[in-house]
């Protein structure tokens, strides 16, 4: 059998190769010619799996190392009898990580405490839930809004978008991107959207460009409705509007959900969800070649010391939000390059922090936002 791979996939070499004849390719550059004929396709989002592609190819299998599949014509690969899937949650973690990063970046800039805000959750799914431990953990207030899951479970511990909006400090959406039917997305943070929100407010995506009206946000940046914007993901990807770049406060690449571990996440349940489609016997496959961090104990003491100071200090060993805005805004051009060549970040559970002088309060937020702790009561 044949399979091809998108080559930015990490950790993957060498898992298939006993199995199979394996070619690797950028994923935009996956195009007709190539998966002609190929048994199955290992891709990531830079891969339009329509039928322009796949239209006469011996394609069976599709995998994406991703959470979202939007970038898979499920309707046609349904009719052609092509089956797929995706690695929902694999790095939900990463983009926890990156918007408590975003949220100590704020605290810092803005000085106010850690606990003293509220939080507008759109989306409680694999992220938004774990966003949502990661806050209360800090001592956030969060209101949490998804229509679906409320729907399914009843109303208690969801709040309707207009009171979200109206009441949060932070907005952060975590939704799936859905062109059609009821609970769609597409567009859905548009002008009505930001002029129902708090006046001052911050408001942070993270999920797909396309959710957002990049026209109604600048918008209501320009109209002082928002305080700060934190932006992951645009529209027109990788061709970002220059414009909305300049009035942002912090802006990546498409990386929040880029770290080491998610991404070997997003690998693990790609291979062994091909092997089990062609009966490979790879159940049990993960990755050997995960990076350590050159510092996996992190001391962090407890007396005199704020805790926004103390958090911030402690997190940052494991993620700068800021260095990867420094970084894209020197490379605005580079958006595919930033993402194809993205360093190595580990999540905070790679690491553990040695606790010294903690009344209790340090080691619930610090294993609430993903560490292990070691505690000690003095040097």
């Amino acid at each position: 059998m044949k399979i091809i791979i998108d080559d930015k996939i990490p950790f993957i070499k060498g898992a298939l190769e006993k199995v199979a004849e394996v070619l690797y390719v950028p994923g935009n550059h996956i195009d007709s010619s190539v998966v002609k004929d190929a048994d199955a396709l290992l891709i990531r989002t830079r891969t339009h799996c329509n039928k322009s592609l796949l239209k006469g190819s011996s394609v069976k299998f599709i995998a994406t190392a991703t959470i979202g599949y939007d970038h898979i014509d499920t309707d046609y690969c349904a009719e052609s009898g092509i089956a797929w899937t995706n690695a929902p949650g694999c790095n939900s973690s990463s983009v926890e990580q990156y918007i408590v990063s975003a949220y100590l970046y704020l605290a810092s800039m803005q000085g106010f405490e850690l606990n003293s805000k509220t939080i507008g959750l759109v989306g409680l799914g694999n992220v938004g839930s774990k966003v949502d431990r990661a806050m209360q953990a800090l001592g956030c207030k969060v209101l949490r809004n998804d229509p679906p899951r409320q729907e399914a479970e009843g109303a208690v511990g969801f709040t309707s978008l207009r009171e979200l909006l109206a009441e949060a400090d932070v907005v952060s959406m975590h939704v799936p991107l859905t062109s059609s039917g009821v609970y769609k997305t597409h567009g859905m943070a548009g002008s009505d959207f930001f002029a129902g929100m708090k006046k001052g407010a911050v408001f942070m995506n993270s999920s797909r460009g396309e959710v957002v009206d990049e026209r109604a946000l600048k918008d209501a940046i320009r109209s002082g409705r928002l305080s700060d914007t934190v932006l992951d993901v645009f529209e027109n990807e990788p061709d970002v509007d220059r414009e909305l770049l300049s009035m942002l406060t912090l802006a990546t690449p498409h990386i929040a959900g880029y770290s080491a571990d998610g991404k070997a996440n997003g690998t693990t349940m790609s291979v062994r969800a091909l092997g089990k489609f062609f009966n490979l016997g790879l159940d049990d496959w993960t990755p050997k070649n995960i990076p350590h961090p050159g510092n996996r104990e992190i001391f962090a003491d407890a007396a005199d010391s704020e805790i926004t100071d103390l958090v911030s200090e402690v997190f940052a060993w494991t993620y700068s939000i800021q260095e990867d805005h420094d970084r894209f805004m020197d490379n605005m051009d580079k958006f595919e390059k930033l993402r194809g060549d993205y360093r190595i970040r580990r999540e905070p559970s790679a690491y553990s922090v040695r606790l010294y002088n903690d009344d209790g309060i340090y080691r619930n937020i610090f294993e609430g936002i993903g560490f292990n702790v070691i505690g000690d009561s003095c040097f």
